[in-house]
Formats: C-alpha cells, sequence, structure tokens
C-alpha cells in the first residue's frame, strides 16, 4: 500500500489520499511507525520482506524466491534440484524494432488461459533436465535438475518497457534454459488462446522469462519457535509456500485472484475461521503491488480502499467473537506508483496489541494511517522480526 508523495494527489501518497476509516480509525488507538522489513543489501522482493514479516530473517533463512513457490505445489526439491519462478510475459518490439518487456504478467491472464498454455508448453521440455508446473495467472514453476543458483536473473517487473536483450545474455550461459526459453516462444506465437486475446486487444502470453531461483530452504516452524499455529491466507504462491514452510495451512479461497477482482469476503470468513481452530493467521492482500507495477494511481487507490472496506471492516467485526485479539497492520514492501518496481524503504504498520481495549478509546479525528504519520514516530530501529515479536509477544 506504501508509495511516495505524487503531484497529481498535491503532495500526498495513494494510501493518504484514499477513503481508509478503518484503518484511520485503528492509528488513533494502536501502536504506529516505519519497519525495514528489507535487510541492507539484499534485493527488495516479496519473498524476503513476507519472511521477515514472518519473524524470520532472510539473511539466515532466504534460499530464493521460487522454492517457497514449489512449496505451495507441492512440489518436492531434491538436494540437487533448483525452483525457478516462470512468468507468462508479453515481449513486444518497440518503434525501432527493439524487443522489450511490455508486460510481465501477460495482461494479468487468467488461470485457465494460462494453464492451457503451461500444458502446450511440455513439448519444450523434451531433453533437457526440466520440469514445468501450473501455478495461478502468470505465475508458474519451473524445476532445474542440477541447476545453478548463482544466475543474476532478473524480475520481469523490474524492466517493464525496457529492452530485454541484455537481461536475456544470462541465459546463453545454460544451454537447457536458453532451448527452453526459444521454444517456448515458437510454440506461443500462435497458440489458439494467444490468438483469441490478441482478438479481443488483450495482450498476448507470447514468452516465459525465468527468474528469482534458489533450493529448499530449511527453517522451523512458527510452533517451534513461538506456539503458533494457524493459517496463510494468500491468492499467491509465494505467500502459500511461506507459510507451509512457517508451519501455517494454506488456506484456498475460491475466488482469490490476487488482483482488484478478488474475493475479499472469502479470505475474511477463512481468516475468522481458522482463528476458532488456531491462534494465528496471515492474510495477504496483492492487488495494492499490482496496481503499483502497472504504475496505475487509480488502481492503487481502488486497491488501498477495497482492503479498507472489505478486509479491515469485517475483520473488526468478526473479531468480536473472540476474547482478546491481537492485530498487525503492515504494508510488506514499497511499490511506487512512480517506479513500477520493489524500493527497499521502510514501510508503515500499526500494531494493535489488544484490539477489543483499543477500540474502546476515542480516537483524535486527526487520526491516519499513513506514512507520514508513520514517519513522524521514532521507530527507526524496528525490523520485521522485531516487529513480529512485537506483535506475537516474544519481545
Amino acid at each position: 500500500m506504501g508509495d511516495y508523495p505524487l503531484p497529481e494527489l498535491n503532495g500526498k501518497t495513494p494510501l493518504e489520499a484514499a477513503h481508509t476509516p478503518y484503518m484511520d480509525r485503528l492509528a488513533g488507538c494502536g501502536a504506529m511507525g516505519l519497519v525495514r522489513t528489507i535487510p541492507e543489501g539484499m534485493e527488495p522482493g516479496s519473498d524476503v520482506a513476507n519472511m521477515s514479516l514472518l519473524g524470520y530473517d532472510p539473511r539466515q533463512y532466504h534460499t530464493g524466491r521460487a522454492p517457497l513457490e514449489a512449496a505451495s505445489m507441492n512440489v518436492q526439491l531434491a538436494l540437487d534440484e533448483v525452483a525457478m519462478r516462470c512468468n507468462l510475459v508479453t515481449l513486444e518490439a518497440d518503434g525501432q524494432g527493439v524487443m522489450t518487456m511490455g508486460d510481465y504478467s501477460a495482461g494479468h491472464i487468467s488461470t485457465a488461459e494460462a494453464h492451457q498454455l503451461i500444458a502446450s508448453l511440455q513439448p519444450a521440455l523434451s531433453g533437457l533436465p526440466l520440469r514445468l508446473y501450473p501455478g495461478v495467472s502468470y505465475r508458474h514453476l519451473l524445476v532445474w535438475s542440477r541447476g545453478r543458483i548463482d544466475m543474476d536473473t532478473t524480475p520481469p517487473h523490474d524492466i517493464t518497457g525496457e529492452p530485454v536483450a541484455g537481461y536475456q545474455r544470462i541465459y546463453h550461459e545454460e544451454q537447457a534454459l536458453l532451448i527452453f526459453m526459444e521454444r517456448s516462444q515458437d510454440i506461443l506465437a500462435e497458440h489458439p488462446v494467444n490468438k483469441v486475446r490478441r482478438a479481443e486487444g488483450k495482450r498476448p502470453a507470447n514468452a516465459v522469462w525465468l527468474w528469482g531461483q534458489g533450493k529448499a530452504p530449511s527453517m522451523p516452524t512458527l510452533k517451534e519457535r513461538y506456539g503458533l499455529r494457524g493459517a496463510m491466507i494468500s491468492a499467491v504462491d509465494l505467500l502459500k509456500g511461506l507459510g507451509v514452510y512457517a508451519g501455517l495451512a494454506p488456506l484456498v479461497v475460491p475466488g482469490a485472484t490476487g488482483y482488484l477482482d478478488t474475493n475479499y469476503a472469502g479470505k475474511v470468513e477463512a481468516a475468522l475461521q481458522a482463528l476458532t481452530t488456531g491462534n494465528f493467521v496471515y492474510v495477504h492482500i496483492e492487488a495494492p503491488d499490482e496496481a503499483g507495477h502497472e504504475g496505475s494511481l487509480s488502481k492503487k487507490i481502488q486497491a488501498i480502499e477495497a482492503f479498507d472496506a472489505h478486509v479491515v471492516g469485517p475483520v473488526l467485526e468478526g473479531a468480536k467473537a473472540f476474547d482478546k485479539v491481537r492485530l498487525l497492520v503492515v504494508t510488506d514492501h514499497l511499490t511506487p506508483i512512480s517506479k513500477r518496481t520493489h524500493v527497499d524503504d521502510p514501510v508503515p504498520y500499526l500494531l494493535i496489541r489488544d484490539l477489543h481495549e483499543a477500540l474502546r478509546v476515542v480516537p483524535p479525528p486527526t487520526a491516519a494511517f499513513c506514512e507520514k504519520t508513520a514517519k513522524g514516530l521514532d521507530h527507526s530501529s524496528v525490523n520485521g522480526v522485531t516487529l513480529f515479536e512485537a506483535f506475537v509477544g516474544a519481545s
């Protein structure tokens, strides 16, 4: 949700400009500040940020993004296997005929369409030490036997609109990956799914992009560390896989898309139900991040307002059924509209140690949950691990 001040909002951020009465209400009765979810020197990815926010120091436990996604798909990695994220993307020629990254998500292709395309790519694996697994929307998984982890691959959402040739050179070092990518482009070029998408004015998924490689991590569970048992709720395989390693049940919510049209009510219902049998639930909403990658101010504000109205509000109402509730509202990383990619700036958080007690407090009329108010407080030493431990009462 976090962002930078924008001229078109008269110096406000999207979070400041959005109508968020429930989060603003909580801001008047909770602890608020900035948290550094990305350790110095690490890439500001969702894997690093969310691992940090779950209380795991990424410098100790992080081995790559794709191994976490593999866990969410029940894909077991052998010791010599490397997992890689396989995006379906749109490559486009610019005015000079130079191939660029047109869309890292192939126009947020539907899961049904994507599964047809991934199935059609199985012949491209012939004779190669690779396995391909379908995921959600544009996000899929490649497993590489005896693969390398020391490759400088680039997330496609970091290079939207840029020429891709320079970033593709790394694949020329590994023939198996290069052959698969070249075969895939040939297959996808005239696939019936892409023909229909072009006819409908949608972007075709005309290429695959490999990145985020790594081997399986070794992590103690949250139950072992803090006595927590519960669930992970997200449309994103990365988060579900992180939950698996943390010992959380990855709940499947029908209609959870990872975009503006996700099933917010279903996520809240699943979260409240999970708390009847466990004592911890992690609810992740992807839409604000996707809007940031698109550079869409209107969509980002829409996503923030939807989160407040359809997640925070109903959670506050549903929490009345429980004796004592702790609540942490936090953005995992910034995806500024102006940059369309992740940055490692500290992010705002809102911590409520006793929700029922907090809601009895009358907040000041100026209370607001946003970057500006969070920055005004001195919490410069807070990182994701220390924030999580404060949240669960371990510090």
